[in-house]
Protein backbone atom coordinates (compact mmCIF):
# COMPACT_ATOMS: atom_id res chain seq x y z
CA UNK A 1 0.00 0.00 0.00
CA UNK A 2 1.02 3.41 -0.73
CA UNK A 3 -0.49 6.56 0.98
CA UNK A 4 -0.62 9.96 -0.43
CA UNK A 5 -3.08 12.78 1.23
CA UNK A 6 -5.88 10.41 2.73
CA UNK A 7 -8.98 11.74 1.73
CA UNK A 8 -10.67 9.34 4.87
CA UNK A 9 -10.53 10.06 8.56
CA UNK A 10 -8.84 8.27 10.90
CA UNK A 11 -11.04 5.30 11.61
CA UNK A 12 -11.65 2.40 9.71
CA UNK A 13 -15.63 2.85 8.49
CA UNK A 14 -14.81 -1.04 6.26
CA UNK A 15 -13.31 -3.21 8.57
CA UNK A 16 -14.36 -6.37 8.58
CA UNK A 17 -15.32 -6.24 5.12
CA UNK A 18 -14.68 -7.56 1.89
CA UNK A 19 -14.21 -6.26 -1.72
CA UNK A 20 -14.16 -7.39 -5.35
CA UNK A 21 -13.47 -5.66 -8.22
CA UNK A 22 -13.31 -5.92 -12.00
CA UNK A 23 -12.07 -2.87 -14.60
CA UNK A 24 -13.31 -2.45 -18.23
CA UNK A 25 -11.68 0.02 -20.41
CA UNK A 26 -8.40 2.49 -20.67
CA UNK A 27 -5.86 2.74 -18.71
CA UNK A 28 -7.15 5.90 -16.77
CA UNK A 29 -9.53 3.81 -15.34
CA UNK A 30 -6.82 0.62 -14.45
CA UNK A 31 -5.38 3.59 -12.42
CA UNK A 32 -8.50 4.31 -11.04
CA UNK A 33 -9.20 1.05 -10.06
CA UNK A 34 -5.48 1.06 -7.89
CA UNK A 35 -6.88 4.11 -6.26
CA UNK A 36 -10.33 2.51 -5.40
CA UNK A 37 -8.22 -0.62 -4.16
CA UNK A 38 -6.11 1.66 -1.62
CA UNK A 39 -8.92 3.67 -0.53
CA UNK A 40 -11.57 0.80 0.16
CA UNK A 41 -8.17 -1.21 1.61
CA UNK A 42 -7.27 2.14 3.56
CA UNK A 43 -10.59 2.00 5.35
CA UNK A 44 -10.22 -1.37 6.12
CA UNK A 45 -11.73 -3.51 3.23
CA UNK A 46 -9.94 -6.77 2.49
CA UNK A 47 -9.57 -8.21 -1.28
CA UNK A 48 -10.85 -11.16 -2.12
CA UNK A 49 -10.57 -13.72 -5.13
CA UNK A 50 -14.03 -14.28 -6.39
CA UNK A 51 -17.39 -12.32 -6.61
CA UNK A 52 -19.32 -14.93 -3.73
CA UNK A 53 -16.68 -13.68 -1.11
CA UNK A 54 -17.15 -10.14 -1.52
CA UNK A 55 -19.58 -7.77 0.46
CA UNK A 56 -18.81 -5.03 -1.48
CA UNK A 57 -18.51 -5.61 -5.45
CA UNK A 58 -16.85 -2.40 -7.86
CA UNK A 59 -16.87 -2.40 -11.20
CA UNK A 60 -15.31 0.68 -12.97
CA UNK A 61 -15.66 1.09 -16.80
CA UNK A 62 -15.86 3.52 -20.04
CA UNK A 63 -18.81 4.54 -22.15
CA UNK A 64 -16.51 4.82 -25.48
CA UNK A 65 -15.97 1.38 -26.34
CA UNK A 66 -19.24 -0.23 -26.70
CA UNK A 67 -17.77 -3.64 -25.81
CA UNK A 68 -17.00 -2.71 -22.36
CA UNK A 69 -20.43 -1.34 -21.88
CA UNK A 70 -21.96 -4.33 -22.78
CA UNK A 71 -19.92 -5.99 -20.78
CA UNK A 72 -20.30 -4.29 -17.85
CA UNK A 73 -24.23 -4.65 -18.20
CA UNK A 74 -23.87 -8.09 -18.65
CA UNK A 75 -21.78 -9.11 -15.39
CA UNK A 76 -23.54 -6.67 -13.06
CA UNK A 77 -27.04 -8.32 -14.47
CA UNK A 78 -25.68 -11.54 -13.75
CA UNK A 79 -24.16 -10.83 -10.01
CA UNK A 80 -27.78 -9.93 -9.07
CA UNK A 81 -28.91 -13.76 -7.49
CA UNK A 82 -24.97 -14.77 -7.09
CA UNK A 83 -25.07 -15.57 -2.99
CA UNK A 84 -23.16 -14.05 -0.56
CA UNK A 85 -20.82 -16.11 1.73
CA UNK A 86 -21.82 -13.67 4.88
CA UNK A 87 -25.09 -14.02 4.17
CA UNK A 88 -25.53 -9.90 4.30
CA UNK A 89 -26.41 -7.76 0.90
CA UNK A 90 -23.75 -7.27 -1.43
CA UNK A 91 -22.96 -3.93 -1.79
CA UNK A 92 -22.51 -2.79 -5.84
CA UNK A 93 -21.07 0.23 -6.97
CA UNK A 94 -20.77 1.14 -10.46
CA UNK A 95 -18.39 4.02 -11.79
CA UNK A 96 -15.75 5.24 -14.18
CA UNK A 97 -17.26 7.11 -17.21
CA UNK A 98 -20.27 5.21 -17.80
CA UNK A 99 -21.15 6.80 -14.14
CA UNK A 100 -20.51 10.01 -14.92
CA UNK A 101 -22.60 9.99 -18.35
CA UNK A 102 -25.27 7.62 -17.29
CA UNK A 103 -26.04 8.32 -13.65
CA UNK A 104 -29.69 9.59 -13.95
CA UNK A 105 -30.51 6.15 -16.30
CA UNK A 106 -28.11 3.37 -14.93
CA UNK A 107 -30.30 2.33 -11.82
CA UNK A 108 -33.36 2.16 -13.99
CA UNK A 109 -31.54 -0.52 -15.56
CA UNK A 110 -29.78 -1.88 -13.44
CA UNK A 111 -32.08 -1.49 -10.23
CA UNK A 112 -30.11 -3.51 -7.88
CA UNK A 113 -26.84 -1.68 -8.64
CA UNK A 114 -26.33 0.40 -4.80
CA UNK A 115 -24.06 2.88 -5.79
CA UNK A 116 -23.52 4.97 -8.72
CA UNK A 117 -20.39 7.61 -8.80
CA UNK A 118 -18.62 9.31 -11.96
CA UNK A 119 -15.06 10.18 -13.21
CA UNK A 120 -14.57 13.76 -10.96
CA UNK A 121 -15.35 11.82 -7.21
CA UNK A 122 -13.61 8.84 -7.45
CA UNK A 123 -12.41 9.95 -3.61
CA UNK A 124 -16.24 10.27 -2.12
CA UNK A 125 -16.66 6.09 -2.96
CA UNK A 126 -15.74 4.95 0.99
CA UNK A 127 -18.30 8.11 1.96
CA UNK A 128 -21.23 7.02 -0.62
CA UNK A 129 -20.52 3.09 0.99
CA UNK A 130 -20.84 4.31 4.33
CA UNK A 131 -24.38 6.01 3.43
CA UNK A 132 -25.52 3.33 1.99
CA UNK A 133 -24.78 1.00 4.68
CA UNK A 134 -26.28 3.66 7.30
CA UNK A 135 -29.53 5.00 5.66
CA UNK A 136 -29.87 1.67 3.27
CA UNK A 137 -30.64 4.11 0.49
CA UNK A 138 -29.16 3.91 -3.03
CA UNK A 139 -26.30 6.30 -3.49
CA UNK A 140 -25.96 8.42 -6.94
CA UNK A 141 -23.36 11.46 -7.01
CA UNK A 142 -21.51 13.08 -9.97
CA UNK A 143 -19.80 16.06 -10.07
CA UNK A 144 -19.28 18.22 -13.07
CA UNK A 145 -15.12 18.81 -12.24
CA UNK A 146 -12.80 17.38 -11.22
CA UNK A 147 -11.50 18.31 -7.27
CA UNK A 148 -8.21 16.76 -7.60
CA UNK A 149 -5.80 14.32 -9.11
CA UNK A 150 -5.86 10.80 -8.58
CA UNK A 151 -2.51 10.91 -7.51
CA UNK A 152 -3.80 12.22 -3.96
CA UNK A 153 -5.20 9.27 -3.38
CA UNK A 154 -3.85 5.94 -1.63
CA UNK A 155 -2.99 3.53 -4.18
CA UNK A 156 -3.09 -0.79 -4.02
CA UNK A 157 -0.44 -1.22 -7.41
CA UNK A 158 -1.71 -4.40 -9.78
CA UNK A 159 1.75 -4.81 -10.18
CA UNK A 160 4.27 -3.73 -7.45
CA UNK A 161 6.86 -3.11 -9.89
CA UNK A 162 4.50 -0.69 -12.32
CA UNK A 163 2.74 2.96 -11.55
CA UNK A 164 0.56 4.97 -13.44
CA UNK A 165 1.45 8.48 -12.82
CA UNK A 166 -1.62 10.77 -14.12
CA UNK A 167 -0.02 14.35 -15.69
CA UNK A 168 -3.83 15.69 -17.04
CA UNK A 169 -6.93 14.89 -17.12
CA UNK A 170 -9.74 15.62 -19.65
CA UNK A 171 -9.69 16.95 -23.00
CA UNK A 172 -10.13 19.79 -25.70
CA UNK A 173 -10.06 18.04 -28.50
CA UNK A 174 -13.69 17.39 -29.06
CA UNK A 175 -13.34 14.88 -32.05
CA UNK A 176 -16.86 14.62 -33.50
CA UNK A 177 -17.33 10.77 -32.17
CA UNK A 178 -16.02 11.28 -28.84
CA UNK A 179 -17.52 11.72 -25.78
CA UNK A 180 -13.95 11.81 -23.34
CA UNK A 181 -14.50 15.75 -23.00
CA UNK A 182 -17.89 15.56 -21.53
CA UNK A 183 -17.11 12.69 -18.49
CA UNK A 184 -13.83 13.52 -18.50
CA UNK A 185 -14.17 17.09 -18.34
CA UNK A 186 -11.33 19.91 -19.75
CA UNK A 187 -7.87 20.29 -19.64
CA UNK A 188 -6.22 19.77 -16.63
CA UNK A 189 -2.53 20.17 -15.86
CA UNK A 190 -1.25 18.37 -12.53
CA UNK A 191 1.89 21.28 -11.65
CA UNK A 192 5.00 20.14 -13.03
CA UNK A 193 6.85 20.30 -9.86
CA UNK A 194 4.18 17.57 -8.44
CA UNK A 195 5.06 15.52 -11.49
CA UNK A 196 8.93 15.61 -10.17
CA UNK A 197 8.00 14.81 -6.98
CA UNK A 198 6.15 11.76 -7.42
CA UNK A 199 9.09 10.23 -9.98
CA UNK A 200 10.97 11.07 -7.48
CA UNK A 201 9.30 8.74 -4.81
CA UNK A 202 8.81 6.41 -6.84
CA UNK A 203 12.11 6.04 -8.01
CA UNK A 204 13.08 5.93 -4.52
CA UNK A 205 9.88 3.09 -3.82
CA UNK A 206 11.87 1.28 -6.00
CA UNK A 207 9.69 1.11 -8.78
CA UNK A 208 10.88 -0.34 -11.97
CA UNK A 209 8.14 1.20 -14.67
CA UNK A 210 6.43 3.95 -14.89
CA UNK A 211 3.59 5.23 -17.50
CA UNK A 212 2.54 9.07 -18.09
CA UNK A 213 -1.00 9.71 -18.40
CA UNK A 214 -3.17 11.81 -19.46
CA UNK A 215 -5.86 11.82 -22.65
CA UNK A 216 -3.60 13.84 -24.62
CA UNK A 217 -0.57 14.16 -22.94
CA UNK A 218 1.07 16.10 -26.27
CA UNK A 219 -0.72 19.13 -24.50
CA UNK A 220 0.15 18.65 -21.34
CA UNK A 221 0.47 21.96 -19.71
CA UNK A 222 -1.01 24.04 -22.41
CA UNK A 223 -3.67 25.26 -19.43
CA UNK A 224 -1.22 25.90 -16.98
CA UNK A 225 2.06 27.56 -18.78
CA UNK A 226 0.30 28.81 -21.87
CA UNK A 227 2.22 26.42 -23.70
CA UNK A 228 2.61 22.53 -23.86
CA UNK A 229 5.68 21.22 -21.69
CA UNK A 230 5.34 17.24 -22.39
CA UNK A 231 8.78 17.37 -23.53
CA UNK A 232 10.08 18.64 -20.04
CA UNK A 233 8.12 15.92 -18.08
CA UNK A 234 9.65 13.48 -20.41
CA UNK A 235 13.04 14.90 -19.66
CA UNK A 236 12.11 14.36 -16.11
CA UNK A 237 10.53 10.85 -16.08
CA UNK A 238 13.76 9.92 -18.25
CA UNK A 239 16.37 11.28 -15.63
CA UNK A 240 14.07 9.93 -12.57
CA UNK A 241 16.19 6.77 -11.91
CA UNK A 242 12.59 4.67 -13.14
CA UNK A 243 14.12 2.09 -15.73
CA UNK A 244 11.34 2.33 -18.19
CA UNK A 245 9.17 5.34 -18.99
CA UNK A 246 5.97 5.03 -21.30
CA UNK A 247 3.13 7.13 -21.73
CA UNK A 248 -0.68 7.23 -23.07
CA UNK A 249 -2.07 8.73 -25.36
CA UNK A 250 -0.82 11.22 -27.41
CA UNK A 251 -2.70 13.03 -30.37
CA UNK A 252 -0.81 13.81 -33.68
CA UNK A 253 -1.66 17.19 -33.41
CA UNK A 254 0.10 17.96 -30.82
CA UNK A 255 3.28 16.02 -31.32
CA UNK A 256 5.70 18.44 -31.23
CA UNK A 257 9.60 18.14 -32.06
CA UNK A 258 10.93 18.51 -28.64
CA UNK A 259 8.44 16.10 -27.43
CA UNK A 260 10.37 13.26 -30.36
CA UNK A 261 13.70 14.97 -29.33
CA UNK A 262 12.86 13.72 -25.68
CA UNK A 263 12.00 10.54 -26.65
CA UNK A 264 15.28 9.85 -28.59
CA UNK A 265 17.47 11.48 -26.07
CA UNK A 266 16.76 9.14 -22.76
CA UNK A 267 17.59 5.26 -23.20
CA UNK A 268 14.65 4.92 -20.36
CA UNK A 269 12.18 6.19 -22.49
CA UNK A 270 10.90 3.14 -24.34
CA UNK A 271 10.71 3.09 -28.23
CA UNK A 272 6.84 2.82 -28.57
CA UNK A 273 4.42 5.12 -29.10
CA UNK A 274 0.67 4.10 -30.00
CA UNK A 275 -0.35 6.88 -31.85
CA UNK A 276 -4.15 7.32 -33.26
CA UNK A 277 -4.51 7.71 -37.09
CA UNK A 278 -8.05 7.41 -37.11
CA UNK A 279 -8.88 7.75 -40.81
CA UNK A 280 -6.48 7.71 -44.13
CA UNK A 281 -8.87 10.33 -45.92
CA UNK A 282 -8.46 14.17 -45.07
CA UNK A 283 -12.24 14.66 -45.88
CA UNK A 284 -13.15 12.41 -42.93
CA UNK A 285 -10.28 13.76 -40.49
CA UNK A 286 -11.86 17.18 -41.18
CA UNK A 287 -15.49 15.46 -40.34
CA UNK A 288 -14.02 14.14 -37.46
CA UNK A 289 -12.82 16.99 -36.22
CA UNK A 290 -8.81 15.76 -35.68
CA UNK A 291 -6.93 18.91 -36.93
CA UNK A 292 -4.54 17.06 -39.07
CA UNK A 293 -4.16 15.63 -42.44
CA UNK A 294 -2.52 12.01 -43.46
CA UNK A 295 0.60 14.04 -45.02
CA UNK A 296 1.40 15.77 -41.89
CA UNK A 297 0.77 12.69 -39.70
CA UNK A 298 2.85 10.74 -42.21
CA UNK A 299 5.74 13.54 -41.36
CA UNK A 300 5.52 12.50 -37.66
CA UNK A 301 6.35 8.88 -38.20
CA UNK A 302 9.19 9.65 -40.71
CA UNK A 303 10.56 11.97 -37.96
CA UNK A 304 9.96 8.99 -35.38
CA UNK A 305 11.67 7.16 -37.32
CA UNK A 306 14.47 9.22 -37.78
CA UNK A 307 15.23 10.01 -34.23
CA UNK A 308 14.21 6.47 -33.05
CA UNK A 309 14.81 3.89 -35.79
CA UNK A 310 13.83 0.44 -33.95
CA UNK A 311 10.35 2.29 -32.75
CA UNK A 312 7.26 0.71 -32.58
CA UNK A 313 4.85 2.33 -33.43
CA UNK A 314 0.97 1.34 -33.18
CA UNK A 315 -2.53 3.35 -33.76
CA UNK A 316 -5.93 3.35 -33.87
CA UNK A 317 -8.71 3.55 -36.64
CA UNK A 318 -12.71 3.91 -37.05
CA UNK A 319 -14.40 2.35 -39.89
CA UNK A 320 -17.53 3.05 -41.46
CA UNK A 321 -17.37 6.69 -39.95
CA UNK A 322 -20.23 8.85 -41.54
CA UNK A 323 -19.91 9.47 -44.99
CA UNK A 324 -17.01 7.04 -45.36
CA UNK A 325 -16.73 5.59 -49.10
CA UNK A 326 -15.23 2.37 -50.72
CA UNK A 327 -12.23 4.59 -52.36
CA UNK A 328 -11.83 6.43 -48.79
CA UNK A 329 -11.75 3.08 -47.64
CA UNK A 330 -9.21 2.11 -50.08
CA UNK A 331 -7.18 5.28 -49.22
CA UNK A 332 -7.15 3.69 -45.71
CA UNK A 333 -5.58 0.13 -46.99
CA UNK A 334 -3.10 1.72 -48.97
CA UNK A 335 -2.14 3.86 -45.95
CA UNK A 336 -1.89 1.04 -43.62
CA UNK A 337 0.35 -1.06 -46.19
CA UNK A 338 2.91 2.04 -47.14
CA UNK A 339 3.38 3.11 -43.47
CA UNK A 340 3.46 -0.18 -41.57
CA UNK A 341 2.09 -0.60 -37.93
CA UNK A 342 2.94 -2.93 -35.47
CA UNK A 343 -0.62 -2.63 -33.82
CA UNK A 344 -3.59 -2.22 -34.93
CA UNK A 345 -6.69 -1.05 -33.03
CA UNK A 346 -9.90 -0.89 -36.19
CA UNK A 347 -13.37 -0.11 -34.71
CA UNK A 348 -16.53 -0.30 -36.42
CA UNK A 349 -17.73 3.26 -36.07
CA UNK A 350 -21.26 3.25 -33.40
CA UNK A 351 -22.99 6.76 -32.55
CA UNK A 352 -22.38 7.72 -28.63
CA UNK A 353 -25.03 9.63 -27.77
CA UNK A 354 -24.48 13.28 -26.72
CA UNK A 355 -21.44 13.77 -29.48
CA UNK A 356 -21.50 15.98 -32.45
CA UNK A 357 -21.40 13.09 -35.14
CA UNK A 358 -24.54 11.21 -33.08
CA UNK A 359 -26.50 14.75 -33.13
CA UNK A 360 -25.28 15.86 -36.83
CA UNK A 361 -24.31 13.59 -38.84
CA UNK A 362 -26.62 10.20 -40.18
CA UNK A 363 -24.75 6.45 -39.75
CA UNK A 364 -24.91 5.89 -43.03
CA UNK A 365 -22.68 2.88 -43.83
CA UNK A 366 -24.25 -0.46 -43.41
CA UNK A 367 -22.84 -3.12 -40.52
CA UNK A 368 -22.50 -5.55 -42.98
CA UNK A 369 -20.21 -2.83 -45.11
CA UNK A 370 -18.20 -1.75 -41.76
CA UNK A 371 -18.35 -5.45 -40.50
CA UNK A 372 -16.48 -6.81 -44.48
CA UNK A 373 -13.96 -3.55 -43.76
CA UNK A 374 -12.87 -4.59 -40.62
CA UNK A 375 -12.42 -8.11 -41.54
CA UNK A 376 -10.15 -6.51 -44.78
CA UNK A 377 -8.25 -4.20 -42.86
CA UNK A 378 -7.46 -6.73 -40.13
CA UNK A 379 -6.34 -8.94 -42.76
CA UNK A 380 -3.85 -6.81 -44.01
CA UNK A 381 -2.63 -6.24 -40.72
CA UNK A 382 -1.82 -9.59 -39.87
CA UNK A 383 0.33 -10.11 -42.83
CA UNK A 384 2.19 -6.63 -41.78
CA UNK A 385 2.31 -7.17 -37.98
CA UNK A 386 3.18 -11.26 -38.46
CA UNK A 387 6.59 -10.01 -40.81
CA UNK A 388 7.43 -7.57 -38.37
CA UNK A 389 7.29 -9.85 -35.79
CA UNK A 390 9.69 -12.28 -37.86
CA UNK A 391 11.81 -9.67 -38.30
CA UNK A 392 13.09 -9.78 -34.62
CA UNK A 393 13.24 -13.58 -34.47
CA UNK A 394 16.98 -14.61 -33.25
CA UNK A 395 17.22 -11.09 -31.57
CA UNK A 396 18.14 -11.06 -28.07
CA UNK A 397 15.90 -8.64 -25.68
CA UNK A 398 15.79 -7.31 -21.89
CA UNK A 399 12.28 -8.61 -20.33
CA UNK A 400 10.11 -8.13 -17.69
CA UNK A 401 8.28 -10.63 -16.34
CA UNK A 402 4.35 -10.04 -15.88
CA UNK A 403 2.82 -13.38 -14.78
CA UNK A 404 2.75 -16.91 -14.85
CA UNK A 405 -0.30 -18.14 -17.58
CA UNK A 406 -0.55 -22.07 -17.61
CA UNK A 407 2.96 -23.70 -19.14
CA UNK A 408 4.30 -20.13 -19.78
CA UNK A 409 5.44 -16.79 -18.24
CA UNK A 410 4.44 -13.47 -19.71
CA UNK A 411 6.73 -10.94 -20.64
CA UNK A 412 7.25 -7.68 -22.00
CA UNK A 413 9.91 -6.47 -23.96
CA UNK A 414 10.33 -2.44 -24.24
CA UNK A 415 8.42 -2.15 -27.26
CA UNK A 416 5.73 -4.46 -25.98
CA UNK A 417 3.91 -2.40 -23.87
CA UNK A 418 0.22 -3.63 -22.57
CA UNK A 419 -1.28 -0.94 -24.32
CA UNK A 420 -0.51 -2.78 -27.41
CA UNK A 421 -1.22 -6.11 -26.13
CA UNK A 422 1.68 -8.04 -27.59
CA UNK A 423 3.58 -10.24 -25.21
CA UNK A 424 6.20 -12.68 -24.97
CA UNK A 425 5.87 -16.03 -24.01
CA UNK A 426 8.64 -17.85 -22.16
CA UNK A 427 8.65 -21.62 -21.32
CA UNK A 428 8.14 -22.49 -17.90
CA UNK A 429 10.32 -25.70 -17.64
CA UNK A 430 10.29 -25.93 -13.67
CA UNK A 431 11.89 -22.94 -13.41
CA UNK A 432 10.78 -20.16 -11.09
CA UNK A 433 10.77 -16.32 -12.32
CA UNK A 434 10.32 -13.65 -10.66
CA UNK A 435 7.44 -11.12 -11.80
CA UNK A 436 8.68 -7.60 -11.53
CA UNK A 437 12.41 -8.87 -12.68
CA UNK A 438 14.56 -8.27 -15.67
CA UNK A 439 15.75 -11.14 -17.78
CA UNK A 440 17.80 -11.53 -20.93
CA UNK A 441 15.83 -13.59 -23.39
CA UNK A 442 16.16 -14.19 -27.00
CA UNK A 443 13.06 -14.77 -29.47
CA UNK A 444 12.97 -17.82 -30.39
CA UNK A 445 9.51 -17.65 -33.11
CA UNK A 446 6.83 -15.39 -34.05
CA UNK A 447 2.94 -15.12 -34.60
CA UNK A 448 1.02 -12.36 -35.46
CA UNK A 449 0.13 -11.07 -32.28
CA UNK A 450 2.79 -12.61 -30.22
CA UNK A 451 6.44 -13.88 -29.66
CA UNK A 452 8.06 -17.13 -28.15
CA UNK A 453 11.51 -17.04 -26.65
CA UNK A 454 13.68 -18.17 -24.22
CA UNK A 455 16.30 -17.40 -21.65
CA UNK A 456 19.52 -16.52 -22.23
CA UNK A 457 21.00 -16.13 -18.66
CA UNK A 458 19.75 -15.84 -15.23
CA UNK A 459 17.68 -12.96 -13.80
CA UNK A 460 19.00 -9.70 -14.31
CA UNK A 461 17.82 -7.69 -11.45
Amino acid sequence: MVMGRNVQNARRPLDGMTYWQRTFGCQMNENDAERVAGMLETAGALPVATIEEADIAVFITCCVREKAELRLMGQVASIKNVPNAHEAKRIIAVGGCIGQLESATLRESLPHVDIVFGTHNLGHLVDLIELRLSTGEPQVETIDANDGFSSDLPVHREKPWHAWVPIMTGCDNFCSYCIVPYVRGREMSRPIESIAAELAGLSSEGIREVTLLGQNVNSYGRDLYGRPRFAEVLALAGQSGVERVRFVTSHPKDLLPETIEAMAAYDTIMPQLHLPLQSGSDRILRAMNRSYTVERYLGLVRDLRRACPDISLSTDIIIGFPGETEEEFQELLQFVQACPFDRLGVFAYSEEEGTYSALHLKDDVPDEVKRRRVERIMERQKAISLDNNLRRVGRTERVVVDARQGDYYVCRTQYDSPEVDQELLIPAGGRRLRRGCFYEARITAAEEYDLYGELTERRKR
